[in-house]
């Protein structure tokens, strides 16, 4: 389902542009966030924390209740796992008989732990998980477990192909988009069956990979060339022109703009960081942006499950209010 809420003609669009993982990669709920939710335990507990963490369990009908203050910004479904287990790691000290409760965290006789640096604990442990551990290796070693795989993705690639030009920018290293993508498009047809299989690469016109979004739509990185038979980057700064099947690492959206031979207005860009995909494109670079948005697809069901008719009952009452003081 697609909700607009500005009017867009597809017909000037000459670029279209994906993120990777929420975009094209749809990662498996709740397995992917319960692996995530367990490395970030197992990071937690190697830094000091009690070993009664590791029973912790991730529950994914847990639902968050928002401080109207004191708040962070949940941008995407990465984001599921640590605002759970904060949830736990709360109820857990408030529970635990060694721990006193007061207004701002936990005392353990002279040991005192603010909600606040707790926080910051999970956020590191997260982030420690996804750039220094284990959770990249453990996808890529199951992918049938935490990889949504459609064969309907590279007829839709090699038809958007056809009449305007694709490009790729993701946040990942090369040797894991590679791993990703190739997993995506393996099947042994080409976009239709009776083609011939093709290679990820070849559906994409311009390839970024470690674009470190949000910096990439404003000063960007060095725009570099990934060597795709090692995964290295070689040395020094690319600067030729646009080349089908070259990956490249870092650089910029100018830079991307101008291997396209693009302006913002003609690009529509899709993915799911609000922030960083969305947001940040659309205000620096003019582009045209498309946000996924996984979750909602669970709220949808609210409005045609057979419980949502006092829901659907009071909407229609609303319409009749309104339109009396209308009339």
């Amino acid at each position: 389902i697609v909700f607009v809420n500005r009017s867009l003609a597809m017909e000037k669009i000459k670029c279209f542009g994906f993120d990777m993982d929420y975009t094209l990669a749809v990662y498996k709920s709740p397995e992917y966030e319960s692996l995530g939710f367990d490395l970030t335990v197992e990071r937690l507990v190697s830094i000091g924390y009690p070993q009664e963490l590791l029973n912790f369990v991730y529950d994914p009908a847990w639902c968050l209740i928002q401080y109207t203050e004191r708040f962070y910004i949940l941008n995407t479904l990465f984001n599921l796992p640590e605002t759970y287990l904060f949830a736990c790691l709360v109820d857990f000290f408030t529970s635990c008989s060694r721990y006193a409760s007061c207004e701002t965290g936990f005392k353990d006789g002279d040991l005192f732990m603010s909600f606040k640096s707790m926080f910051q604990d999970v956020r590191d442990a997260v982030d420690w998980v996804h750039f220094k551990g284990s959770l990249k290796e453990k996808t890529v070693e199951n992918m049938e477990k935490y990889v949504v795989k459609d064969a309907k993705l590279p007829l839709l690639l090699s038809r958007m192909n056809e009449v305007d030009k694709v490009f790729l920018v993701t946040n990942s290293d090369y040797k894991y988009t590679d791993k990703i993508m190739t997993y995506l498009f393996d099947f042994p047809h080409g976009p239709k069956a009776g083609t011939p299989h093709r290679p990820w690469q070849s559906y994409f016109d311009v390839i970024v990979v470690d674009a470190r979004k949000p910096v990439f739509f404003g000063e960007g990185t060095v725009l570099r060339q990934v060597d795709t038979s090692t995964g290295r980057l070689k040395i020094g700064t690319y600067t030729g022109p646009l080349q089908h099947g070259i990956v490249y690492s870092g650089g910029s959206s100018d830079i991307v703009c101008d291997l396209l031979g693009a302006k913002g207005k003609d690009i529509l860009y899709i993915g799911d960081h609000i922030f960083g995909d969305i947001l940040k494109s659309k205000k620096r670079q003019g582009w045209r942006t498309f946000l996924v948005i996984p979750e909602l697809a669970q709220e949808l069901h609210v409005w045609t499950d057979k419980s949502s008719e006092s829901v659907t009952g009071l909407l229609q009452l609303t319409k009749t209010i309104r339109s009396m003081f209308i009339s």
